[in-house]
């Protein structure tokens, strides 16, 4: 296990236990035990419909091999590379370049790219682009994306039902009962809890981004075109107009994006979706590296 799948992991655990600790100061056994059902449930119907729903908002249109033979093959190639399954390959009619991979497991993944990205990027670019999608959908990254969001929900649905709590005489009874420690608690929860959660949803998908970078590079061997691709799609992105980019892309789904569509100042980067891309540059080059001394060390035994 990597470093990013670790992070993933204890991040995907400090959610759940805030979860079933905020179920807990709210209701006690019963209330962490509703809290945990409920978690479980909108991660299913997440989990389960979260494709459709994506490519619905998005407008998405399915491309059969005869409307895009390059894309295709290009997919097919690098899914057998990553021991997958051919994705579904779809277009979004969208004018920002930008790419997105989504489905609940490999047998009904979809890459989905805009016309514009396919302009702007060389093959190779775009090879590196969709090596970067198909990663995510091997790394099952959907699923842990609707995990974290549905947990994250959860959360802040608890806390907006803490505040009525309180506000209607949760915080009075609690005083009568002495338990201003519970009340402090509480309170505290219901302003810290969902912030915490989404800084938390975050780090995970800047985790897994970092991880379909790494992935990607390796399925198609060429970590250098990635690298290139990222850098004119990000100089790209500051020359679109927020405006602009606020219409075409909903908020709640900019983390599937390869790179953020909605840029902002130096405090929404705090709540950023993805790693800074000169980071992302700087480990697919070193990748690139290590790759080629792996070729030079074999290429010498020969």
């Amino acid at each position: 296990m990597n470093w990013n799948t670790l992070k993933t992991t204890i991040l995907l655990g400090l959610l759940t236990g805030m979860l079933l600790v905020f179920g807990k100061l709210l209701g006690g056994n019963v209330g962490m035990v509703i809290a945990l059902f409920m978690a479980a449930i909108m991660n299913f119907g997440s989990w389960y419909f979260s494709d459709k729903i994506v490519l619905s908002m998005y407008g998405v249109r399915l491309l059969e091999k005869e409307d895009a033979p390059v894309l295709h093959e290009i997919v097919e190639r690098l899914a057998k590379n990553a021991g997958i399954p051919k994705p579904k390959v779809g277009i979004a009619p969208m004018d920002v370049p930008n790419a997105f991979a989504t489905g609940r497991n490999p047998e009904n993944g979809v890459v989905v790219v805009t016309p514009k990205i396919v302009e702007l990027l060389d093959q190779d670019e775009l090879e590196g682009v969709l090596a970067h999608e198909i990663a995510h959908i091997k790394n099952r990254d959907t699923l842990i994306q609707a995990v974290a969001a549905t947990i994250g929900g959860a959360i802040t649905t608890l806390a907006n039902m803490a505040q009525w709590f309180l506000l209607f005489g949760g915080a009075k009874r609690e005083e009568e009962d002495g338990g201003w420690a519970e009340v402090i608690g509480t309170v505290l929860m219901v302003i810290l809890a969902p912030i915490a959660a989404t800084l938390i949803q975050m780090a995970i998908s800047r985790s897994r981004e970092y991880k379909a970078d790494e992935t990607g590079g390796m399925i198609s061997g060429k970590p250098e075109a990635l690298a290139s691709a990222l850098k004119k799609l990000e100089e790209y992105s500051m020359r679109i107009p927020p405006e602009i980019a606020k219409a075409e892309v909903n908020p709640a789904t900019s983390h599937l994006f390869i790179v953020n569509p909605l840029k902002g100042d130096a405090i929404a980067a705090l709540f950023s979706t993805h790693p800074p891309t000169e980071e992302r540059v700087r480990k697919l080059l070193e990748l690139a590296k290590r790759l080629f001394g792996r070729i030079r060390e074999t290429l010498w035994r020969w």
